[in-house]
């Protein structure tokens, strides 16, 4: 019995202390009582104090890291004091929340510089005291990391279908399509695959356009691009540099060998061939 009480009481704190977040014509209520105003142009929502004074601004950020994998967080900025800006994790009070009503939500429960009083200037100046650090799930951190390898590579594909990384010539594409274009996205299904050699015409792997699968010399099979629903549908196709990038973490030597290309000769383990 006393356990049961200690329960209720425990849920009827809760929904005591909670507060009802709402925006109405682009003003704050917390519990019915104004505390801030919002106003939108080009995803970047700025709060501001009751007198319309702007004081700091939210923009939410959805990007491709790699593959199918995103990450969608905010950036937030004070107005009065722009020395640096903060990515942080959002909240939404419902999957069907408008960036709106997120913004305003995750400033009053999560980040808290929004309260009964208004906006809370010096917890606002804490937080950027005191920068907390996001929370991503391992998913993410992964895609991070090899979205790190991908982008020191340096990986461009040029208009005759040659791979280069940094620059240098590292291996090519063949059975490309007559319309060729290195910017171009894959969305033919052909019975012909897209294969890879390197700079020194070995078969590195191949794209199989029917499955949207990258397979290695080795054996190795990756689906490069998985039909998705929302913003993340617009990664259905990938580009030719998307394959080579893929293939070169699939594969590191296939980048690492080709490293030590030099004009006219390689070497591989210190030997002039």
């Amino acid at each position: 019995m006393k356990k049961s009480l200690i329960i209720m009481f425990t849920i009827l704190g809760f929904l005591f202390h909670a507060q009802t977040v709402k925006i109405k014509r682009g003003i704050v209520t917390l519990e019915g009582v104004h505390v801030a105003k919002v106003s939108n142009k080009s995803n970047v929502y700025t709060f501001m104090d009751l007198k319309e004074t702007p004081i700091y601004t939210v923009e939410f950020v959805d990007k491709s890291i790699v593959d199918s994998v995103r990450d969608s967080y905010i950036k937030l900025n004070r107005i009065y004091n722009k020395d640096k800006t903060l990515e942080l994790d959002y909240i939404s009070p419902s999957a069907f929340s408008g960036e709106e009503k997120s913004a305003a939500y995750t400033c009053v429960k999560s980040l808290k510089i929004i309260d009964e009083r208004g906006i809370n200037i010096k917890n606002l100046d804490e937080l950027f005291k005191n920068n907390p650090k996001r929370k991503l799930d391992s998913k993410t951190k992964d895609a991070y990391t090899t979205r790190s390898k991908i982008d020191k590579l340096n990986i461009t594909v040029n208009n005759v279908g040659e791979i280069l990384s940094n620059g240098k010539p590292v291996g090519y594409f063949t059975n490309l399509p007559v319309s060729f274009g290195s910017e171009d996205t894959i969305t033919d299904k052909t019975f012909v695959d897209i294969e890879i050699y390197d700079a020194n015409s070995k078969y590195i792997g191949k794209y199989i356009t029917t499955t949207k699968q990258i397979k290695t010399a080795g054996g190795k099979t990756f689906t490069l691009y998985r039909e998705m629903s929302g913003r993340a549908s617009i990664l259905k196709f990938p580009t030719y540099k998307a394959i080579a990038e893929r293939m070169a973490i699939l594969d590191p030597n296939f980048i690492k060998i080709q490293e030590k290309v030099i004009v006219g000769e390689v070497k591989r383990d210190g030997v002039e061939k």
